[in-house]
């Protein structure tokens, strides 16, 4: 049970990391408070749990039309929603979301390979969860 809460807290910081630093590269992303960017990270976690995979099954044929780039889209829609739900967290349109949603998804990546090594980084889960690659 300690591991689990701890590997969640590790995620949820590696998020909020991600975040902090992206809102310094797009100056179109802002927090007003330590507190609107943890939240901001827990419920962009929870977005990506839930919600993301319901709308990646309902959009299979325009991903597949679009070759897979339409992910692209709905990371950028679901980091909008967690900034329309957000007080404090400030997004100033799609174009920073799509943009700013693939640093967060590259800066979480190599964080996450340093905090736990290459063998539990996202790149690997397909593999790790017997799908062939």
């Amino acid at each position: 049970m300690v591991d689990i809460l701890r590997e969640f807290l590790a995620h949820w910081g590696v998020t909020a990391l991600a975040l902090w630093l992206t809102s310094f590269i797009f100056h179109g992303i802002s927090f007003s408070s330590k507190k609107s960017l943890l939240i901001s990270a827990l419920l962009l976690g929870l977005v990506n749990a839930v919600i993301r995979p319901v709308v990646v099954i309902l959009t299979i044929p325009l991903t597949l039309v679009t070759f897979g780039l339409f992910l692209l889209v709905i990371n950028a829609v679901m980091m909008m929603l967690v900034s329309a739900l957000v007080p404090g967290f400030r997004i100033s349109g799609f174009w920073t979301a799509f943009f700013a949603s693939i640093v967060v998804t590259l800066i979480s990546i190599f964080v996450g390979m340093l905090i736990f090594g290459p063998e539990d980084s996202l790149l690997n889960m397909p593999a790790q969860q017997g799908v062939m690659v």
